[in-house]
């Protein structure tokens, strides 16, 4: 923290209480630690790690000391659990046949993704580059735009995340990831942070302000490729105002600027919808898409754009080695399969009910929290008081020594985001756990 502005969207590991949390450790673990340490160079938010995992099925994790842990993190790419047997079965059968395809030949199973991550887009997005990571495909979201527009501007939100590449962290916003670095990406141009609409344009229809302020900084640019962010601010699940984003939208399509909806972390059935766009109003001209497209697996993303902007025919977009990757895209058809046959966006729906009202019943108990929000599966835990980042911060660490797992985002957000899969006695015991750990913090 510097100030009250947060460094990170996640929880660092340089705190009194990661400290205290390695020190309560076996010497087994660790030794573990120090072997990670001693070969990986060491960076906040990683190494040093919490400890050794031994083993991932479904909701839970297992420690090298046999220890269960209920994994409400997941990175976001857990929507099927750890270790779903039919993407564990699909990569298996995809080794068997064909474990590479190199991106000048084309291949069935490639195809067969791109074909229909168009069937389950928005209606519009109608053409596909897969990729092997969140961050390249912003990458490659953020070249089409500038061939599509002949502009190399960018607009994005302070605090936001798009992944940690260099050209990404210029079109994000957060400090942990910029600072140091000197020069950024040239043209990229920074709003207000989405989930702090209200401290800089007042209670007053704060989301109609900064709309306004959208369309008023696209019309004096007048020449910007892309206004390109997270539908909401996933790290604090924060969703602007139902009317924001189609109010935004309609300034890109104004100005000639391209809306690109980062729904990496946010997509594929977690939100009650296929996308989060779909909640919020909005179809984009380009969705980034990644983390559990390759089942919680394999590394894999996508950008899903309108057909009009194939028009850099002799460019390279992308041009990755593991582009096409057929074992990665086996995994994302039997993802999207098992989204499909199990039913995973009614689901997500379910424990949006049932999680919603867990927490209302724990902010009746406990004056820490300052405000809960659902958005899908996916809930926030806003501790509030003058020393919210401190508390936060001991009550992930309680959790974690009972057996759960969460991220905080934006220093005072407890985030919990269980797989789609999980069984409502699991789901239950985490916001149990929760409670639990609060009442034993004693505030």
């Amino acid at each position: 923290m510097t100030g009250d502005v947060p460094l990170s969207e996640g929880d660092v590991n340089v705190s009194p209480a990661r400290a205290a949390w390695r020190a309560s450790l076996s010497a087994k673990a660790r030794a573990a630690l120090d072997e990670d340490e001693r070969y990986f160079l060491r960076q906040s938010l990683s190494t040093p790690c919490l400890t050794e995992i031994a083993r991932a099925e479904g909701a839970w994790l297992t420690d090298i000391d046999g220890r269960r842990i209920l994994d409400f993190h997941g990175n976001s790419v857990h929507q099927l659990g750890h270790g779903h047997p039919k993407v564990v079965e699909a990569i298996r059968r995809e080794m068997a046949t064909l474990p590479f395809c190199t991106r000048r030949y084309a291949n069935p199973t490639a195809t067969a993704l791109a074909r229909r991550l168009v069937e389950t887009a928005p209606a519009g997005l109608d053409k596909v580059l897969l990729a092997p990571s969140g961050s390249a495909a912003i990458s490659m979201a953020l070249k089409l735009a500038r061939y599509a527009t002949g502009r190399h501007k960018t607009l994005s939100f302070w605090d936001s995340f798009h992944g940690a590449n260099l050209d990404a962290i210029g079109v994000g916003g957060e400090s942990l990831f910029r600072r140091g670095l000197g020069p950024m990406t040239p043209g990229a141009e920074h709003l207000p942070p989405l989930d702090l609409a209200r401290r800089f344009f007042g209670d007053d229809r704060p989301f109609d302000r900064l709309a306004d302020f959208i369309d008023y900084a696209l019309d004096v640019q007048g020449d910007v490729a892309a206004l390109i962010a997270e539908p909401l601010r996933w790290t604090t699940v924060a969703p602007p105002s139902a009317d924001f984003w189609p109010r935004v939208h309609a300034s890109c399509a104004k100005h000639g600027t391209l809306l690109v909806f980062d729904e990496i972390p946010s997509g594929l059935a977690r939100p009650g919808a296929m996308y989060a766009c779909e909640r919020l109003g909005a179809t984009p001209d380009i969705l980034v898409i990644g983390k559990g497209l390759g089942g919680g697996i394999m590394p894999l993303a996508a950008i899903i754009a309108r057909a009009e902007l194939d028009c850099a025919p002799e460019a390279a977009l992308g041009h990755y080695t593991h582009e096409k990757s057929p074992v990665a895209s086996a995994a994302a058809l039997a993802t999207l399969a098992a989204i499909e046959d199990e039913g995973l966006i009614v689901r997500a729906r379910e424990l949006e009910r049932r999680g919603l009202a867990r927490l209302a019943g724990l902010q009746a108990k406990h004056k820490r929290i300052a405000e809960v929000r659902v958005f899908g599966a996916y809930f926030g835990v806003e501790i509030g008081g003058p020393d919210a980042a401190a508390y936060a911060d001991r009550l992930m660490y309680a959790c974690l020594a009972r057996g759960l797992s969460f991220k905080v985002g934006g220093a005072r957000v407890v985030t919990l985001c269980p797989p789609l899969t999980i069984g409502f006695d699991d789901f239950d015991l985490a916001f149990d756990t929760l409670g639990s750990a609060m009442s034993d913090l004693g505030e």
